[in-house]
């Protein structure tokens, strides 16, 4: 099953404060959850996806797109998310488990089918985030096969609880889709860089985003 865990999108992306008001950066954190949504369309009823979340705006989009619903009532959190959603999985007789976050607009359902073409017959799958730093996306055969704990500096204590297992770890870098996530206004910059193709790019470009981008460099 693949897990999405989005926290209360109205209090989103604070470090874009600098650069977006309260409602641009909700509106843009909406904007991303939705493009996420449609790259995993293809995957909703195989192997299933689910949506973690005690927002209402999320979980309505989710129902429309016939995803399953953990209401996340306790919104402690992505890792305390992850639990809880890693449980739903168990209690389902989930074979696996992904997660991917809300933050990475450019993500392709090809790149998601190239994640579940990796799986191990035991074992993890990680996609690194662009910094090399951060985990975007992680796959895990069984579904609680090592806990999450997810952050700025989440790789390589993923890498080591998956190899310490003794089981495969699969690391696919190259999803350059999976790998920009927007957190901070540099990401901004790295998101418009590439070539327009989802909700997050336009509507940044409709607040003509770049201009105050070299604005806010020249401040």
């Amino acid at each position: 099953m693949i897990l999405v865990p989005i926290k209360d999108l109205r209090g989103a992306k604070s470090r874009l404060s600098p650069l977006l008001t309260a409602e641009e950066r909700t509106q843009l954190a909406r904007a991303m959850a939705e493009d996420v949504f449609d790259a995993l369309l293809p995957f909703a009823s195989d192997p299933g996806v689910a949506v973690v979340s005690g927002d209402m705006w999320a979980s309505q989009q989710a129902k429309a797109r016939k995803f399953t619903i953990i209401f996340d009532d306790v919104q402690a959190g992505e890792t305390a998310a992850i639990e809880l959603a890693t449980s739903f999985c168990l209690n389902n007789n989930a074979e696996f488990s992904v997660v991917f976050p809300a933050d990475i607009p450019l993500i392709t359902a090809d790149e998601v089918r190239t994640v579940l073409a990796a799986i191990p017959p035991q074992g993890c799958v990680v996609v690194p985030a662009g910094d090399g730093r951060g985990t975007n996306g992680i796959l895990r055969r069984p579904a609680d096969l090592i806990p999450l704990r997810f952050g700025n500096d989440s790789l390589l204590p993923h890498l080591a609880t998956a190899r310490a297992t003794g089981h495969e770890v699969v690391v696919l870098d190259g999803l350059t889709g999976i790998a920009i996530d927007v957190d901070r206004p540099d990401d901004l910059v790295t998101l418009l860089a590439q070539p327009v193709r989802c909700r997050a790019q336009r509507l940044l470009l409709q607040w003509q985003i770049p201009a105050r981008l070299e604005q806010t460099a020249h401040a």
